[in-house]
């Protein structure tokens, strides 16, 4: 089912890697979620793929050394109070040496899959059916 022309811009999502809009009707459509990610993702541009990533509300800040983290930290919350957006400190985790995210784990020797991930899949039941 077509999104009518004058609808397909409120269909409008972002990420860092781009501006997309729907030109069929997706199941679950809102708005929402849409509208919040292009605004993380606009307030956060200048910090996306150098020291930042963001997904949805989460926002993940990474450095190579304490001394930068220390910068990163404090741009991102800087740039979070510029714009108004609050961050629940109860929710916040600082100086971590490794995290899970969005099921990866991320730490100094790169990004891996989640071994429970990873675990959860080798659980499946082989399949009986083609369908």
């Amino acid at each position: 089912m077509r999104v009518r022309d004058e609808d397909v811009q409120k269909t409008a999502f972002r990420t860092h890697y781009g501006h997309y809009e729907f030109v069929v009707m997706p199941f679950g459509l809102t708005n929402a979620l849409a509208a919040f990610m292009d605004l993380m993702n606009r307030v956060c541009r200048p910090m996306l793929d150098r020291s930042v990533i963001v997904f949805i509300d989460d926002i993940m800040v990474y450095s190579n050394t304490q001394e930068l983290h220390e910068e990163h930290l404090r741009e991102v919350l800087e740039t979070l109070k510029r714009e108004r957006l609050f961050a629940k400190f109860s929710k916040c985790e600082f100086w971590l040496r490794e995290v899970q995210f969005l099921g990866h784990i991320v730490n100094q020797n790169g990004i891996l899959v989640d071994p429970a991930k990873v675990e959860a899949v080798m659980r499946w039941e082989v399949p009986r059916s083609p369908s």
